[in-house]
């Protein structure tokens, strides 16, 4: 009987030991946070019924300026740059697109530009899962843009994207600090 008692004793202790929460250390906030933009915008949040289906998704990482010149300073010009910020920009398109005159496939892709003050070249590259553009590939794009930039009365504080609808598509745009440049997207 004394054996018995000892055995539960110990369940009981082992058991209550084990549901005690073992204190998890959880990383800080990002100092440039992740966010996610669709085209049509209103994708996501479609409700019952609405047949609205996104035909493009792009997530990234939204660094700020900081009181920082960004373009010719912390992005040097004729430099690749990510994107954004920590993992390279990841472009999803649903369905097949035109971008520069050139068909692209239904897929995911990563998104680079190479800024400089009059123009940018956008380009689509095939490799994601990186983290920057340390490991940038050039032999992998799928296609490269030059746009012009066009300057901002106003600075953005946060590298920002959004889309407008465009005739044959939509336009891919994006700020910070006081630039801005717009990618034409066919579909």
């Amino acid at each position: 009987m004394k054996h018995i008692f000892i055995v539960v004793f110990a369940l009981i202790c082992f058991s209550a030991k084990a549901q005690q929460a073992t204190e998890v250390k959880f990383p800080a906030a990002d100092s440039s946070p992740a966010d996610i933009v669709y085209f049509p915008l209103n994708a996501p949040k479609a409700k019952a019924g609405d047949l609205t289906k996104p035909v493009i998704k792009v997530v990234y990482s939204r660094p700020q300026k900081k009181g920082r010149d960004i373009f010719g300073v912390l992005e040097q010009y004729g430099t690749v740059w990510r994107f954004g910020a920590n993992e390279n920009t990841e472009i999803r398109f649903f369905k097949k697109v035109k971008i520069g005159g050139k068909k692209i496939k239904a897929g995911t892709y990563s998104l680079f530009a190479i800024p400089n003050k009059d123009t940018w070249t956008i380009i689509i590259n095939s490799e994601t899962d990186k983290w920057g553009a340390f490991s940038y590939n050039q032999a992998k794009d799928v296609v490269r843009v030059n746009v012009p930039v066009k300057t901002l009365a106003k600075p953005i504080e946060y590298f920002s994207l959004t889309f407008s609808p465009a005739t044959e598509g939509a336009n891919l745009i994006a700020g910070w600090d006081k630039t801005q440049v717009e990618l034409p997207i066919n579909f």
